[in-house]
Order: C-alpha cells, then sequence, then structure tokens
C-alpha cells in the first residue's frame, strides 16, 4: 500500500460529545490503498462512517487521527484534483446544462474563453448522452438527466480521482442501471481513479476492481478487502452467468448480513492487522458454478441471495 495511488493510513474520526455525553469514534484503524486507475467500492451499513470517510479524502471534513495521501501528498483541503458526486445532483438551479457544467470548468481553467469552455463542456454533455438538452435548466429534467449532469460537470473539471456517494441510489431501477451502464464505459475509456460508496450489492461487482467492507460502527474498521474476480468487460445483462458470480454475492450478502455485525469477535484474532486487511478472492479455486439457465432446480446461492 505504500506506493499506492491514495493511501489511506490509521484514519480516526470522533465526533465530539454532546453537553453531559460521550464523544462517539464513528471509525478507527482504517487502512486501505487504492491504486492508480481503479475502481473501488465501499460497503457497509448506515453509521459505520462511509460518507464522513468519503468527505474527508475529498477534503470537506477533517480526521481526527491518520491521515489521506494522494500522489505522495497529504489531503489537507478540497482540490479540483478530487470531484464528488452526491446522492443528489447538487446543481444550481438558476443554470442550465451548459451553465452548470461551465461553471464548474471555468473553476478549473480560468483563463480559457467562453468558446474554449462551450466546446470543453459540450464533450461531457455528449459523453453523458444529454446532447440536445444544453440549455434545458434543473427544473426541465428527469431525475437521471440531473444525474448525467454531475456526472459530466464532475468530469469536465478532469479530476485525478472520481469521487462518489451512492449516486443512484434515488433513481428508479431502470434509470439506475442505465448509468451504470454509462460510468462502466466512461471509467474503462478515461481509465479513471473512482471511489464509490454503495449499498447495492450488484452495483459493487458491476463497477469496483475491489470492494471494502466495513464492519459496524462504532469504531468500525476494514474487515476485508475483496477483489472482484469477474473479468474485466462484465456487464448487468451477463455478469450472473459467470462462474465466479454467486459466490462473489454470497460473499457479499454474508457479510452484510451477519459479519458487519459480529466482525468485532475477529478483532481477537492473532491474524487480523487493521494495517493489512484480509485480502479474499470469491470463486477462486472453487467448483465452476452450474450456469442459471441450465433446466433443474434454482441454484442453492440463488435462494441465498433471494434471487
Amino acid at each position: 500500500m505504500s506506493t499506492s495511488h491514495i493511501r489511506i493510513e490509521g484514519l480516526r474520526k470522533t465526533f465530539p460529545a454532546p453537553r453531559g455525553g460521550v464523544a462517539v469514534t464513528v471509525f478507527d484503524q482504517v487502512w486501505f490503498g487504492i491504486e492508480k486507475g481503479e475502481f473501488v467500492c465501499l460497503i457497509g451499513h448506515s453509521g459505520c462512517g462511509k460518507t464522513t470517510l468519503l468527505n474527508i479524502l475529498a477534503g470537506l471534513d477533517e480526521s481526527s487521527g491518520g491521515g489521506i495521501v494522494v500522489n505522495g501528498k497529504e489531503i489537507t483541503g478540497p482540490s479540483l484534483d478530487r470531484a464528488v458526486i452526491f446522492q443528489h445532483h447538487a446543481l444550481l438551479p438558476w443554470l442550465t446544462v451548459m451553465g452548470n457544467v461551465a461553471f464548474a470548468v471555468r473553476s478549473r481553467h480560468s483563463g480559457w474563453d467562453n468558446a474554449k469552455v462551450r466546446a470543453h463542456c459540450q464533450k461531457y454533455i455528449d459523453l453523458v448522452h444529454l446532447t440536445g438538452s444544453e440549455m434545458k435548466k434543473p427544473s426541465q429534467l428527469s431525475g437521471g438527466m440531473k444525474q448525467r449532469v454531475g456526472i459530466a460537470r464532475a468530469l469536465a473539471i478532469e479530476p485525478d480521482i472520481l469521487l462518489m456517494d451512492e449516486p443512484f441510489s434515488a433513481l428508479d431501477a431502470l434509470t439506475r442501471g442505465s448509468l451504470q451502464d454509462e460510468l462502466v464505459s466512461i471509467c474503462a475509456a478515461t481509465q479513471q481513479t473512482s471511489f464509490m460508496i454503495t449499498h447495492d450489492i450488484d452495483e459493487a461487482i458491476l463497477l469496483a476492481d475491489k470492494i471494502v467492507l466495513m464492519s459496524n460502527g462504532p469504531e468500525a474498521r476494514v474487515c476485508e478487502i475483496v477483489e472482484n474476480t469477474l473479468p474485466k468487460g462484465r456487464t448487468r445483462k451477463d455478469m450472473h452467468r459467470h462462474p465466479h458470480y454467486y459466490p462473489m454475492r454470497n460473499h457479499l450478502l454474508e457479510f452484510l448480513v451477519n459479519r458487519a455485525n459480529s466482525f468485532k469477535t475477529e478483532l481477537s484474532d492473532p491474524g487480523y492487522d487493521p494495517m493489512h486487511p484480509p485480502v479474499t478472492r470469491p470463486g477462486v479455486g472453487q467448483p465452476a458454478a452450474r450456469p442459471i439457465d441450465a433446466p433443474g432446480d434454482p441454484l442453492p446461492e440463488a435462494k441465498t441471495a433471494g434471487r
């Protein structure tokens, strides 16, 4: 991890006690790395500090201990090298699609003339398939279109790191799936270093190169790091047919249902080192799964996963 593009090192966040109360340490001794061009998802239950950790990485909040190092420099505040896509679009309602994207671009390139800014914005508006909607204001857009503007705005400043806090959670299933596909294509084309918080197991399997599992708070820690054993180029339509899909999905489901809450008992294991969380590769070395469209009863894994 010492050579990783992003290094989260011994991170701790404690919220001060209210009058007469007790201070709460949401997470402690959080260690993991993110490589250049890697897509990392973080999964954990509410209250483990996922959004707080992302805000610290974005420079919008401060840690109570430890630190985050990017490209060899410790984060001390916000930077245009780190763009954030929030759960809600956070668009400026009085600006058009073009105006919202241009607002971000001008903050990055203050010396550009209007024609250059417009051409640069158009490239990213086209990238998220909003061509023809440049002059529309947020009130004229659907929820999915607003999130597309947020993605275009974030990408248009050409950040070194893209941070996403459950950006598709408020959308309907069809829109969410469409935007996931767009994000897969964009990240594959740009080799964008990305960090996303999600509660959606299938979203993590589709998008992530590796998945960081956080135990429940308070004093949450990294339970383990799961390497995605499904091949690159997977899609929502076919990933469930890969023999590693159900081992991967069931491993993540088992974590959320059971291990996230009971993980503190594993801390006493002499093999657990918070600086080097266990790395797992579900499906590797296991018997190949039967294709789900084969005749016969459903797979036991499918029943377990509620599919």
